[in-house]
C-alpha cells in the first residue's frame, strides 16, 4: 500500500488528488493538506476585486467533496517538510509521513521585498479570495470618492495575465458608473512593453493591449522598477534596454493594485536539492525532483526559468492549462512508480487565457507556451467576457463534483475547432 500526499489544494492539488486517486490501486491512500478548507478559483479573483463575485461564489468546501471521493482531507498549514524523513511537520504540531508526495502549494506571495507594498501597507490585492474581498468592500468607498489609480505588477512578478484584466475591469466599471473621467489611470510593469505577459507576448499581444489601453485612456509605464510605495504614490525607477535607470516617476494614487512577485512557501525554503535558491521547486521533465525522486511538484511553486532575460526581472506565468497538464503527467508517473516502472510522462506546456475586462475581453493560445510554437494567436471580442463565466461555471462544476477529467484540454480543443487554429493556422 502506497501513501501519497497532496500539499496544496488550489486549481492544481485539488485535481491532482482527483487524478491520483482514479490511477492508483484500491489499496494506495490520498491525503490532501492545505491551509485553507475550500477550494478557491483563482482565476476570478480579479471580478472580486471590484464586487462582482463574492467569496461564496467562487469557493467550495473541501471537506465533504473529498470525503466522497474517498481522499483524506486534513486542514492545517505546512511548518517544515523533511524529504529525508518523509514527513510533513504541520502547525497543529501533527506530522504526516508520506510515501510519495506532491508539492502543490502555490506561491508565497513577497509583499515584504519593496517598502509600503501589500494589502497590510497602502497597496490592494487580488491574488487570494480574502485580499480580493477587502479590495472589492474598499472600491466602493473610493468611487464615493474617485482618485488616480496605479495597477500593475512590481519587478519579478510572473503571473501579469490578472493585472491587465484587473485594469481594464476597473475601467468598465468607472465607465458603468458615469465617473471615468475623474480618474486618471497608470499601469506599472517590469515588461519591456505592453503585452509581453512574461512570454514574450503571444500573437499580437503588444499591439492589441497597447490599442485597448490607448482607447480606455491607460497611460503605461514598462521596464518598471517599483523602489517603494507611500500613502498616496508609487516611486518608480523607468529603466532603458540594458536594465540601467532612464527616469524616475513619482506616480500619485488615492487606489493601487500591484501584483508581487513570487517565492516558495517558508516550509521549502533552504532545502537543498528541493528548491531553488527563491524557493521554487526543482523537478524534470517527469515533474519529479531529482534529488528526491519520491517528490513531484506541479503549478506555481515549480522552477521554471525565463526563455529569455528582461531588462527588468521577470518570471515565467504557469496557467491553468499548463498545470492540468502537469497535473495528468505527474498523477500517470506515480502510478507508473507504484507498479514498479520509472516515469515516462511529460506535461504539455501550453498556455489558454481569457482575460475578463467587465464587457469584453482578451484571449491568447501559446502552444507550446514558450517561443517557437505551433500555435501562437490573441484574440479580442465581447465573446470572451461570457467565456470566461463559462469556464468558471464548467471547473467549478468539475471540483464540486469530484471529476478527475481533463478540463482544460476538453475546453482547449473546442476553442480550437471554434477559432479554426488546428495545424498551426492563427
Amino acid at each position: 500500500m502506497t501513501h501519497v500526499v497532496v500539499l496544496g489544494a488550489g486549481v492544481g492539488g485539488t485535481i491532482q488528488a482527483y487524478e491520483l486517486k482514479e490511477a492508483l490501486g484500491s489499496n494506495d491512500t490520498v491525503t490532501v493538506i492545505s491551509n485553507k478548507p475550500y477550494f478557491q478559483f483563482t482565476p476570478s479573483n480579479p471580478s472580486a476585486g471590484i464586487g462582482l463575485r463574492t467569496k461564496a461564489q467562487i469557493t467550495i468546501d473541501l471537506a465533504p467533496v473529498m470525503e466522497r471521493q474517498g481522499i483524506e482531507f486534513i486542514c492545517d498549514g505546512a511548518v517544515k517538510l523533511d524529504p529525508v524523513a518523509n514527513v510533513i511537520h504541520l502547525q497543529s504540531g501533527r506530522e504526516v509521513s508520506y510515501d510519495m508526495l506532491v508539492i502543490a502549494t502555490g506561491p508565497d506571495l513577497a509583499f515584504d521585498e519593496i517598502e509600503g507594498f501589500g494589502p497590510d501597507r497602502f497597496t490592494h490585492s487580488i491574488c487570494q479570495i480574502e485580499h480580493a474581498e477587502i479590495s472589492g468592500k474598499n472600491w466602493e468607498a473610493f468611487c464615493a470618492n474617485p482618485g488616480p489609480i496605479v495597477v500593475g505588477a512590481v519587478q519579478g512578478a510572473s503571473c501579469f495575465g490578472p493585472a491587465y484584466e484587473y485594469v481594464m475591469s476597473i475601467d468598465t466599471d468607472l465607465r458603468r458608473r458615469k465617473i471615468r473621467d475623474k480618474v486618471p489611470m497608470t499601469f506599472v510593469t517590469p515588461e519591456p512593453y505592453i503585452g509581453h505577459l512574461g512570454l514574450g507576448g503571444v500573437g499580437d499581444t503588444k499591439g492589441m493591449l497597447e490599442t485597448i489601453m490607448r482607447e480606455r485612456s491607460i497611460r503605461w509605464v514598462t521596464n518598471a522598477k517599483t523602489d517603494s510605495f507611500e500613502a498616496d504614490k508609487i516611486h518608480v525607477t523607468e529603466c532603458d534596454e540594458d536594465g540601467k535607470p532612464k527616469k524616475t516617476h513619482d506616480i500619485p494614487f488615492t487606489y493601487a493594485m500591484m501584483l508581487p512577485a513570487f517565492r516558495g512557501i517558508p516550509a521549502l525554503m533552504g532545502l537543498e536539492g528541493l528548491v531553488n535558491p527563491r524557493g521554487f521547486v526543482i523537478v524534470d521533465e517527469h515533474q519529479r525532483n531529482p534529488a528526491y525522486p519520491n517528490i513531484f511538484g506541479i503549478g506555481v511553486c515549480i522552477a521554471i526559468a525565463p526563455k529569455e532575460p528582461t531588462p527588468v526581472p521577470t518570471g515565467v506565468p504557469k496557467t491553468g492549462f499548463m498545470i492540468e497538464s502537469m497535473v495528468t503527467a505527474t498523477a500517470h508517473n506515480i502510478a507508473q512508480i507504484v507498479k514498479g516502472g520509472e516515469p515516462r510522462e511529460m506535461a504539455t506546456w501550453n498556455a489558454l487565457c481569457l482575460a475578463d475586462f467587465g464587457d469584453d475581453g482578451a484571449a491568447f493560445l501559446a502552444m507550446p507556451q514558450n517561443p517557437p510554437r505551433n500555435v501562437n494567436w490573441a484574440a479580442q471580442g465581447r465573446w470572451v467576457h461570457w467565456a470566461k463565466l463559462a469556464f468558471e461555471w464548467y471547473f467549478m462544476r468539475k471540483v464540486r463534483r469530484g471529476v478527475s477529467e481533463p478540463f482544460y484540454e476538453k475546453f482547449m480543443m473546442r476553442f480550437m475547432k471554434i477559432n479554426k487554429l488546428k495545424d498551426g493556422q492563427g
